[in-house]
């Protein structure tokens, strides 16, 4: 019976061969699922795949790998490339594992589903890394539970997944509760929101927030305005409140949205901040040019990155049990020329709250 190679560590490490036994099938099948060929039937790969999985197998690259027990590399499973914190969380990793000297494989993955995400992760298992890195932004359309064998190291950026897994993610109910909180000192009498969409984790933390803030100063939150990331949709909504006259104060969830939010308000004839405030949430680069500047909440995403890339490493070079965390990274307000107190009501007028 042939058998795998010994470890590093005495024991014996299964071989091609012995996945091939395991799974019923060939070893060239076993050769073409390990270096991600399409020609094998689904079912038969999944065999193969779960062969793996039983046996402890690492294919393609490990071999060559198996003296040092590195592969230099970890992969990085995202659901978009489209939003700005994304961009600027994975330009991070990619930042602080080029200094680790490891390489990034990415794999963006279309749909929020768990099928979608399993499916990514069982390639970056038959490949040569060391680890993955969740960037997991959004609920998922097929489950109610996010759910992945155990195996390859994990880190996951954002806090939607339950217990059991490392977690990275800013401080979201922070910085909305700084951003509500400075519009009430300014002595506003209420804060409109328009929040991301609802499949976001980060947006629902912050519409959470929002609400709790108004709640505990004493104020009926008013209905959440969904948007979609998009200055159109700041836009949008910036028209329907702009031309309230009660509204005073406007916390939108992402500097896009805010900036569409500004362009509405302007072409209405509203003043800002004289008659109405406005509040980002990100501190893109170009906020300090709109206009008029924005004050919004800045996220570091650098941080973001360069922990989960870090957690993520003190994994890999582990070998007693692994253990889980949550780490959130502090948000700050940062005050520029897009708020101030409200106007006064008009005279014999209670404004509406």
């Amino acid at each position: 019976m042939a058998m795998g190679d010994e470890t590093m560590s005495g024991r014996s490490r299964p071989s091609m061969a012995d996945v091939a036994r395991h799974a019923g099938v060939a070893p060239q099948t076993v050769s073409r699922v390990s270096n991600g060929h399409t020609n094998v039937d689904p079912a038969t790969r999944q065999r193969v795949v779960e062969s793996m999985r039983a046996l402890g197998y690492r294919p393609n690259g490990a071999a060559r790998a198996l003296k040092s027990g590195r592969f230099n590399t970890i992969g990085v499973i995202t659901f978009t490339l489209r939003t700005f914190g994304n961009t600027r969380t994975l330009d991070a990793i990619a930042q602080e594992a080029a200094r680790a000297k490891y390489a990034v494989t990415l794999i963006p993955v279309p749909d929020p589903t768990m099928g979608k995400v399993f499916g990514a992760y069982d390639r970056l298992s038959e490949a040569a890394v060391d680890g993955v890195i969740l960037v997991f932004e959004a609920h998922l359309l097929d489950t109610a539970e996010f759910s992945l064998p155990p195996g390859v190291p994990m880190v996951v950026v954002d806090s939607g997944t339950g217990p059991g897994y490392t977690v990275v993610d800013t401080d979201q109910a922070q910085g909305a509760r700084q951003a509500t909180e400075h519009l009430l000192e300014l002595g506003h009498r209420q804060v409109w929101h328009i929040a991301g969409p609802p499949t976001s984790f980060s947006a629902a933390h912050r519409v959470e927030s929002w609400r709790r803030t108004l709640r505990d100063a004493g104020v009926a939150p008013p209905p959440v305005l969904y948007g979609d990331w998009t200055t159109r949709s700041g836009y949008q909504h910036g028209l329907a409140l702009g031309r309230r006259p009660e509204v005073t104060a406007i916390f939108a969830a992402n500097d896009h949205m805010a900036l569409g939010v500004l362009r509405a308000l302007h072409e209405l004839g509203r003043r800002i901040p004289d008659d109405i405030s406005v509040v980002g949430f990100d501190d893109m680069e170009e906020t300090h040019a709109f206009w008029p500047p924005l004050t919004t909440v800045r996220q570091d995403f650098a941080a973001v990155g360069r922990l989960s890339l870090q957690k993520l490493l003190s994994k890999i070079g582990r070998t007693g049990p692994d253990t889980v965390d949550k780490t959130l990274v502090p948000t700050r307000l940062v005050v520029r020329a897009s708020t101030g107190a409200p106007p006064p009501a008009p005279e014999g007028e209670a404004r509406r709250r």
